[in-house]
């Protein structure tokens, strides 16, 4: 494998990451109580390679500085953004350093700060969950894309969400990880045992990715969680796991995902999408997990658009199942009239804790 080249999966993992980016920096950037954000990348590597490809830190500074313009062309004032650059490969580091000078424009103080450090990760680890747990009117996100899984805990990602401000973005290879589930190596052992993960039962690459979310998800309580697949061959199987406790953070996320992956919104596969349409392939899933969520008992706009966001799907899937499903559920306003117009209020505007349920959906008996 050429180091100098970054791999065509790795470049969607990155598309993934600027995509979510540029859509997190238009909203936490536009709130006025926010003083700075903060972006650490964790392992950032070289940045530039031969191939003409561009890894994370150049993609998190171009969101910046698209960031700063839009703004600037909009005369409104910017929050400072904060990059924060580490690997304890000095080598990367130092090509790093060299290309974002060659590219004068990727910088300026204007923008945010910009560290560069070669720390080892548990060290630097250490350091950024001390800033962010001082946090107080500013938020931040974490990529981490570890050369070597096992430097990482699960205890990391609950430390870091702790303070309610802050976004994780953590990147594992699943196909090595599944492939030694039956006599795990240390590092795996330790995932295994956070997340109480059934590994018996675990059935291929894909199943492992399920159980490791549904892990994830008990561990972390109502903190959101998703997860993105990148296949980079039949045996090689990557996944983007998002940590996030804010659900309008979570929903952007997901959006990112469906832009890149639009019939399936669960990944990226080396082999090319065929022309299957969205209904045959994801909908019956969403659909048979609001009937049983319907059949347990009533349920509220906000509490339907909480569990598809869950699911892994946007409002509109969930709108446009229901609305397919018309003649089998009763849509009652919050006093109790039966709406003959289906309105599902299915969005953050009107989850917000400020605004009242507006309509209640059960199936009809």
């Amino acid at each position: 494998m050429d180091n100098n080249k970054l791999a065509e999966h790795s470049a969607i993992k990155v598309e993934l990451l600027h995509t979510y980016l540029k859509t997190y920096l238009g909203i936490i950037g536009n709130l006025s109580f926010i003083d700075a954000i903060h972006i650490f990348d964790m392992y950032c590597n070289q940045g530039f390679f031969d191939n003409g490809k561009e890894g994370s830190p150049v993609q998190i500074l171009k969101s910046r500085k698209e960031f700063y313009y839009k703004m600037k062309s909009k005369n409104s004032s910017t929050v400072p953004i904060n990059c924060y650059f580490n690997d304890i490969d000095k080598n990367s580091v130092e090509l790093l350093k060299n290309g974002v000078k060659a590219k004068k424009s990727l910088h300026d103080d204007s923008y945010g700060s910009l560290i560069y450090s070669t720390l080892d990760y548990s060290v630097f680890f250490e350091r950024v969950k001390d800033k962010v747990n001082k946090m107080r009117n500013e938020k931040a996100f974490v990529f981490i894309d570890p050369y070597d899984y096992k430097t990482v805990k699960v205890k990391h990602i609950t430390e870091l969400l702790s303070n309610k401000n802050t976004e994780v973005l953590l990147w594992l290879p699943i196909q090595f990880m599944y492939r030694f589930k039956e006599s795990p190596p240390e590092a795996l052992q330790g995932f295994i045992d956070e997340l109480d993960l059934p590994t018996s039962s675990i059935k291929n690459a894909k199943d492992f990715i399920i159980k490791l979310k549904e892990g994830f998800q008990n561990h972390l309580g109502t903190n959101y969680v998703d997860s993105f697949t990148i296949q980079k061959s039949a045996n090689t199987v990557f996944s983007l796991f998002f940590f996030t406790p804010s659900i309008k953070g979570f929903e952007k996320m997901l959006e990112a995902k469906w832009k890149i992956d639009s019939e399936n919104g669960e990944g990226w596969d080396y082999r090319k999408h065929t022309s299957t349409l969205f209904h045959s392939v994801k909908m019956n899933p969403l659909e048979e997990a609001l009937r049983k969520y319907l059949y347990r008992s009533p349920k509220t706009n906000k509490e339907i658009y909480d569990f598809t966001l869950r699911q892994g799907f946007l409002p509109k899937h969930s709108k446009e199942v229901l609305s397919n499903l018309q003649d089998k559920i009763n849509v009652t306003s919050a006093n109790g009239e039966i709406l003959k117009r289906k309105a599902f209020y299915l969005s953050y505007k009107y989850y917000k804790k400020s605004e009242p349920v507006k309509v209640i959906i059960s199936l009809k008996k």
